[in-house]
């Protein structure tokens, strides 16, 4: 007669015919299986999801950060290129032979001059021109005002010069085109005979203008005509200027090979626009005469950095731009905002710390070049000599990501930035983030939806199982369940069936055995675990994680003995057995149990080991080496298949007939298919170990086994 469990509701009848009524309250097999396929799957999806955004985040934020620092070094290669090319090309104008011939013809012209006073009448030209031409130019553009005669050159030559030929023109092209004011001078005689070898060079190079300068300082030559002709670098408004600077240092190298150039500065005689200078002596070997500076074209400088305005399509998007500062912060190229939208431009610069005045002076000559403050983190440290990338906010616009490095050019203290706002350099991980977060919502909702689909499915035959089990329990041996299904679901209703058949029987030997039981379960086992035991624990186990498990069996070992008598054959065995429980001490394995063909070991069961997988594996191959020294002794050809899982376990006293200490689980179950996943002898291992030991084994791959619900690959150790 059966009682009911200690603790039990009283509700619940154990008497024959009467049905089994759950227990209130704790959850069904049905919604714990659900509530686990979710939690496994879903924390599975969000796992891979997070590696997955981090890692693709990163990757997209790393690659819009080369981009934009190849770009910066594309743009800075460009400008040294063309500063390069354009010293160059200063370097051998300078020591072309007409230009030799031009500058002593010049000078000739000049010291002529010099020694003739100027008439009144030429005097009253030139001041004209200056207040009623080229002063009121001045003012409107540059939104300064100019002394009429603070600019007007003091030597003879100069001041007679600018009233033959600078006076006659308020265009420059037209005053480029002029060439002989038929005074009869032997200046104008040069300027008639060279002054066609410089236009070309204007025309053909690009140059903004080109000076030759005497030995002394003045501008014996300008190709424009413009206020420039006839000044001194010397003393005077231009004694402080660039240009008079790099003149001095051309002129102290005393080299025709020399070139010098120097920063932008607000030119004058160019209606206060920026000049860039580049200067070379012009001579032979019998020594220098003067020298030729040449005015770079800041639109050349602007369509290198601009990359001809082909912002988009050269990788800048919509908001990049790549852009040169100097060392009083201020821009050296134009900017992409003000070229595509003048009228807000100033606006936008305001609102990130422009001064009003300087942006409307912007807006007013539609340029920035020397005049837009770019007092920014990238500038900064690329002033102080650092090469980077970061986020940082800039001059114009919102936050952007910006790549910074110094421009190493000689003579030229330059910085270059490439900038583009954040929220278009990042966008694509925007965009990932969000496609990610769409495609994990919609697999948590297929997940869902199988889960309870599945749990439905497994929890079928359970119920019916745990029907036919409380009939047992009211006394109702006779019942048996359906064996329909070909899975274990179906090899536990038939096992089921054969336990009702032959409870009957098995009860009444237990009391015959009890005796007999207690004997040997003190060989087997501690007194306090066969106390438990007979006090009803019908198994006393462990879970154990992370262990692995080897279940191995000899190949040929029948074969080997069918010459042996019983007693060689027990003494053989048990040499193999003890060269396998020596390898088991020095791979650090636990044995489990041995049979007669196997031995069953695992690594991390007692002891955990954070590198049991790989003892596991050196192990099988100490296995496989002790059976190859066996064979070479014994002139024997016994092969080894061993098997290897990693992962959950159970150990603990089995209660079954024969009482034993035993392990078991998932890892000891695939380890044991996996041995027999090909008749030929190796080491057979599962994915789970193959990833964890891939980088440093080779493997190789060798079948699939069906385990744990699915399909496992199963690999062979390639040593």
């Amino acid at each position: 007669m059966t009682t009911p469990h200690e603790g039990a509701d009283p509700a619940v009848s154990t008497a024959p015919g009467r049905k089994l009524r759950r227990p209130r309250g704790g959850l069904s097999i049905q919604s714990k299986l659900l509530i686990m396929l979710l939690a496994v799957s879903l924390v599975s999806s969000v796992i891979v999801g997070i590696i997955g955004y981090v890692n693709g985040r990163e990757s997209l934020r790393e690659a819009a950060t080369d981009q934009l620092t190849t770009i910066r070094e594309l743009r800075t290669d460009a400008i040294r290129t063309f500063i390069t090319r354009a010293e160059q090309g200063v370097v051998l104008d300078s020591r072309n032979l007409s230009a030799q011939q031009a500058s002593a013809a010049f000078n000739a012209g000049w010291d002529e001059l010099q020694q003739q006073p100027v008439s009144a009448e030429n005097d009253a030209t030139l001041e004209s021109y200056y207040r009623d031409v080229f002063i009121p130019q001045y003012e409107q553009r540059s939104q300064k005002e100019q002394s009429d005669s603070a600019l007007i050159p003091t030597s003879n030559a100069g001041r007679y010069l600018q009233s033959q030929y600078t006076a006659r023109f308020d265009d420059f092209d037209a005053a480029l085109a002029f060439t002989d004011a038929g005074d009869g001078s032997a200046w104008s005689a040069a300027h008639a005979t060279y002054h066609d070898y410089f236009q070309r060079l204007i025309e053909q190079v690009g140059y903004e203008d080109l000076l030759v300068l005497n030995t002394t300082g003045d501008v014996v030559y300008s190709a424009y005509k413009g206020i420039d002709l006839g000044i001194s670098v010397e003393e005077g408004a231009y004694a402080q200027s660039s240009l008079a600077d790099a003149y001095r240092a051309a002129m102290a190298s005393n080299d025709v090979n020399a070139v010098e150039i120097r920063d932008l500065e607000n030119w004058a005689p160019s209606l206060g626009k920026h000049a860039l200078w580049v200067v070379s002596p012009i001579g032979s070997d019998a020594g220098v005469t003067g020298v030729l500076a040449a005015q770079i074209s800041l639109d050349q400088v602007n369509a290198v950095m601009t990359g001809n305005r082909q912002w988009a399509e050269q990788g800048l998007g919509k908001t990049g731009e790549v852009y040169l500062a100097g060392r009083d912060h201020l821009m050296r190229s134009l900017a992409r905002g003000i070229v595509e939208d003048r009228d807000s431009y100033a606006d936008q610069v305001i609102a990130n710390g422009t001064p009003p005045d300087r942006a409307a002076r912007m807006a007013f000559v539609g340029g920035t070049v020397g005049l837009q403050p770019v007092n920014t983190f990238a500038v900064d440290q690329a002033l102080l000599g650092k090469k980077g990338t970061g986020i940082a906010h800039e001059y114009i616009g919102s936050e952007s990501l910006v790549a910074y490095a110094p421009v190493d050019i000689d003579g030229l203290d330059w910085v270059i930035v490439a900038r583009k706002e954040s929220s278009e350099a990042f966008a694509p991980v925007t965009d990932f983030t969000r496609n990610l977060l769409l495609s994990m919502l919609g697999i948590m909702l297929a997940v869902s939806v199988l889960s309870l689909l599945l749990a439905q499915v497994f929890t079928r035959p359970i119920r019916r199982l745990v029907d036919a089990v409380r009939r047992v329990g009211a006394g109702d041996l006779a019942v048996q369940v359906p064996t329909d299904s070909r899975d274990e679901f179906g090899d536990l209703g038939r096992a089921f069936n054969d336990m009702a058949s032959g409870l009957r029987v098995r009860q009444d030997l237990i009391n015959e055995q009890q005796a007999e039981n207690r004997r040997l379960m003190l060989t087997l086992m501690p007194e306090s675990v066969a106390d438990r035991y007979k006090a009803g624990e019908q198994t006393i186990a462990e879970q154990h994680e992370n262990v692995s498990v080897v279940y191995a069996e000899l190949v040929g070992f029948d074969d080997y003995a069918a010459s042996l008598d019983d007693g060689q054959e027990v003494t053989q065995l048990n040499t193999l057995m003890r060269g396998f429980d020596e390898a088991a001490v020095k791979a650090g394995i636990e044995k489990v149990r041995t049979l007669r063909g196997g031995y069953l070991a695992s690594s991390g069961l007692g002891v955990p080991r954070v590198d049991n997988v790989r003892r596991a594996v050196d192990f099988a191959l100490l296995m496989r080496d002790v059976i190859e020294r066996f064979n070479a002794q014994n002139n024997a050809s016994i092969g080894l298949r061993a098997g290897v899982d990693t992962g959950s376990v159970t150990s603990g006293l089995v209660a079954r007939t024969n009482l034993a200490y035993d392990l078991w689980g998932d890892a000891v179950s695939l380890a044991y298919r996996a041995r027999k996943v090909t008749p030929e002898p190796g080491v057979y291992v599962s994915d789970a170990v193959r990833d964890r030991l891939q980088d440093t084994v080779a493997f190789a791959k060798a079948g699939t086994v069906e385990s744990r619900g699915r399909t496992q690959t199963v690999w062979r150790v390639e040593a």
